[in-house]
Parts: C-alpha cells; structure tokens; sequence
C-alpha cells in the first residue's frame, strides 16, 4: 500500500503528540480516510518499573483529558473521541485495528531504540492481517539522514549542522497541519470503547505534586507558555543562564509529549531572528540542538549503551561502597556545594531542572565525584518531567566529554565560580535551601569557607544544618586530570569555568 492510497476507515495512534492543532499524524489520517478513529495506549512495556507517583504519567492523563474534549469538539459528535487503553501496545493496537476493521494505522515516527522494536513489531502484525501502517515525522524538523555533511556522513559536530540546517529549512518542512476542516471524518466510537480516559489509580499510579506546582498541561497549557514565552524572548540570550531568573521557555515537557508543535516555535523564532533578535536567535539554536540530538541517537545507536568516542569508556570510575555514598549524596542533594545541592533539590522536588545546572550538576557528578555518567544518566532519566533519551544522554556524554561536540575533558566546571556568576545573589540557592537563606551572599556560595561568626549569626550549624563538602574541588581536580589521561596521555592545564 502507498501513502496516497485512501482509506475506507483508519486509526490515528496518539504517542508523543498529544495534540490537534499542528499534528502531521492526525492530519494524514484524515486526508487519507473516510472515518478515522483515535486511540492512545498507556503501554504497560514502558510504565513498567516507573514510580508509583510519576509526574510524567499525570501530565500525560491530564493531556489525554483535553485531547479526548478537543476531539470531540472538532468531530461535532458526543460519542467520538478518544479510545484510552492500558496495556502491552505491541499487543493492543493490532487487536484493536482488527476490532475496529480498519485498513490503515497513522502514528507519528518515534525514535527512541525501545519503541522503534515496538513499531516493527506492531508494523509486522499489521502486515499480517492486511493492514497498512503508516509513519510520519511530527516531532523534529530534520530526522534521520535529512541533514549530512557533503560526504553523505551523519555530522557528529553541532555548529556545522547547525549551518546546514539553518540553510536547508523551507517553508514546506514548517508547514501547518490543518485539520480543522476533516473534522467530521472523526468517527464515533462504538459501542465497549466509549469509556473515559482512565483515573491515575485505574492504570497503577498515584497523584502527584503536578497541580501545585502548578505545571500546564495539555495543548493549552502548551500555548500558554508558549504566549507568555514570547514576550520574553528578545531577552532569552540573557537571561537563560540565572536560574534565579524567569529566562527558559519551560515547554520541555510539551516539547517531550507533544503538546505543543515544533514547527510552530521554530517558524516564530525564525521570524523573531530575521527581526534582529538576539534572544530568538539563541533559542532557535536550543531548539535545533534538540533536532542534532535526535540525529545522533538515530545515526549512532551504540550512544544509548556507550561513549560516542569509544576512547571514554576506557575511562575508570569509582566504584564500590564509597562510590555508592557519594552517589547517594549528589541525589539527595547533600554534597556540600549550594548550588548543587540547591539544582538536585528542585529536581527532586520539580522534575525540572535549568539547564545551566544540569551542567553543573553533571560535571559535578563526573568531575569532582568521579562516577560514571551513566549514573547520573538514569538517575535524570527517573526524575525529570522532560526526560528524553537522545537529549539527556547528549547532554550527559557532553558533561562527561565522551560525546558528540562536547566540551574538552580538560574544561571542569568549578561549582564555586558558577555559583558566584550565575547565582551571584543566592536568590535561587535560598529558594530551595532555606536553611542558609540567612548567609550574606557572598558566603552562601561556600559555606564551609565562611568566617564562623557569620555562620553563628546566621543559624548554620556545618554538619548539622548542612553538610560539609563531600569533596574538596581542587583535590577532585587533580584527579580527573589523572583519570582521563587514558583518553589523552598528556593532560594540559585544567581550564576552570
């Protein structure tokens, strides 16, 4: 079968676009079929092993619930909608097709190792009971092999894609997927399907911290950050490395699920960038870093298991009991450096983290601690609302200097000196440990170093209120130069930053 073929019935496959407007998946199966059906699976595969409280799984509830109203509002039919099933998905969704006798499945490409094997799966048992499965791109601009250097190779250095991709975008790989107007080819559901999108407790899990903190959910929560987004991003250059400061975007976690379109931020920060803004202009980059990412996990697969530059993984990490306590403490944020242990508190606590301080707190963790980045890797993976695999581990292997474009093995973050630079009034460090709100600000950023009347007259008790450095910087220094002379045998000058 072929993608221009027309259908008499079809099943559009929500995974990671849990949206209408601007959804390329949705609007194929609605271009291509006289009815289409909607169903989202949560697939028992992938929520396997997940905290019985995991924010993630109550954004996703909480997007399917306005997804299933939107699609009801676009279809003009009470009982259309969405069909919400909880089980294994390589299963389900053949079952389903059969149920429902349809000729054709629609989902947007996923990337990621695991879900590939599921899609073939799932592609395989189609196949078999003569239904067609077809795949489109939804989630990044370029994918794959879209973008490679002259000599047809995948680019394993950002600037130079990002070169070639800034001059290869056209207007048509930013196209709007308008579905508005097929709305009425949305079918009803039959009759056993029209349940509601299931409570947290009826797959498993339980409520969590998502509504105080007040996280947005959904399309709209999406284009709600987006807006108020906007009118700060002029600024974004700026502001984006104080986490103290509202610079971000905070749409990580739309971006993640696809609550909002990638096609419609870079066609804005394109048009912001051709204005002459600067801040438009650095985003536009974060966002095709994201892009670069995606090719790296899909050109170079081995990254999901090991360093891009094989050379790292001759590398010797700590190990053993003592490993395992220090690791333990960067978790708990209990390390004795602040703005650690203040950047590991708002994860904890959040699910997000600024990205500024995941840098700080990876190199942290494999610089100063000497553990292996893939600890940190999982431990990301676990608690962050916008854990993505090819952008979590780009970012780790680049903190650890074994990936693609990272920064040299030399160059280690002095957690002191990011804090002074990028904290500089401890706004954010007292924010999420108020135990040394008290300090001045010059002392809140090495309270081990301060005079001890200060730390009298501020309530602070080392060791007691909080802990002494796990490490000393320029000792741990000293010994990732040691560490990494495997991968260069003469180590140059520490560049510290």
């Amino acid at each position: 079968m072929n993608m221009d073929q027309n259908f008499s019935t079809g099943l559009i496959w929500f995974r990671r676009d849990l949206r209408v407007r601007d959804n390329a998946a949705l609007h194929l199966a609605l271009s291509r079929c006289r009815q289409v059906h909607c169903v989202f699976i949560f697939d028992k595969a992938i929520l396997a092993g997940l905290p019985h409280a995991d924010r993630r799984v109550e954004f996703i509830r909480e997007s399917l619930v306005e997804l299933d109203a939107t699609l009801r509002q676009l279809s003009g039919k009470a009982d259309a909608g969405l069909i919400v099933r909880h089980a294994v998905a390589s299963n389900e969704l053949p079952r389903l097709a059969a149920h429902l006798k349809v000729q054709a499945v629609f989902a947007a490409r996923d990337y990621e190792p695991q879900a590939l094997a599921r899609d073939d799966s799932v592609r395989e048992a189609l196949a078999q009971a003569g239904c067609a499965f077809f795949t489109c791109k939804d989630q990044v601009i370029f994918e794959g092999r879209d973008v490679l250097t002259q000599s047809g190779t995948p680019y394993g250095v950002f600037t130079p894609y990002k070169n070639n991709w800034l001059k290869r975008v056209a207007p048509e790989d930013l196209a709007h997927h308008d579905s508005a107007p097929l709305g009425q080819r949305l079918s009803e559901r039959p009759p056993g399907l029209q349940q509601p999108v299931p409570s947290l407790s009826d797959i498993g899990f339980a409520a969590t911290n998502l509504a105080s903190l007040k996280i947005p959910t959904g399309e709209r929560g999406g284009q709600a950050l987006f807006e108020a987004f906007f009118e700060r991003m002029d600024d974004y250059h700026a502001t984006r490395d104080f986490p103290a400061l509202k610079g971000p975007s905070y749409l990580g976690v739309h971006l993640r699920f696809g609550t909002v379109s990638i096609r419609q931020l870079v066609r804005i920060a394109l048009q912001r960038q051709a204005a002459g803004s600067a801040g438009a202009a650095v985003w536009l980059s974060e966002l095709v870093w994201r892009d670069f990412y995606f090719a790296i996990l899909a050109n170079f697969p081995q990254v999901a298991r090991q360093a891009f530059k094989p050379e790292y993984d001759a590398i010797s990490w700590e190990q053993g009991p003592h490993a395992d306590a220090l690791f333990a403490a960067w978790c708990e944020g209990q390390t004795g450096y602040p703005l650690v242990d203040a950047a590991m508190a708002q994860l904890n606590q959040t699910g997000y983290m600024h990205n500024r301080l995941r840098m700080v707190t990876g190199s942290f963790l494999v610089k100063d601690l000497g553990l292996d980045w893939r600890w940190g890797e999982r431990y990301f993976a676990e608690k962050l609302n916008d854990f993505d695999l090819s952008a979590n581990n780009g970012g780790w292997q680049w903190v650890a200097s074994s990936g693609c474009d990272a920064q040299p093995y030399f160059r280690i973050f002095n957690p002191v000196s990011q804090s002074e630079k990028f904290d500089p009034q401890g706004k954010f460090i007292r924010r999420y440990l108020p135990q040394l709100a008290k300090l001045s600000d010059q002392a809140i950023h090495a309270p081990w170093a301060a005079k001890p009347l200060d730390l009298h007259m501020a309530g602070v008790v080392l060791g007691r209120d909080y802990p002494h450095p796990i490490v000393a910087h320029d000792v741990a220094r000293a010994k990732t130069l040691q560490r990494y002379a495997v991968v260069k045998k003469s180590s140059p000058q520490t560049l510290q930053i």
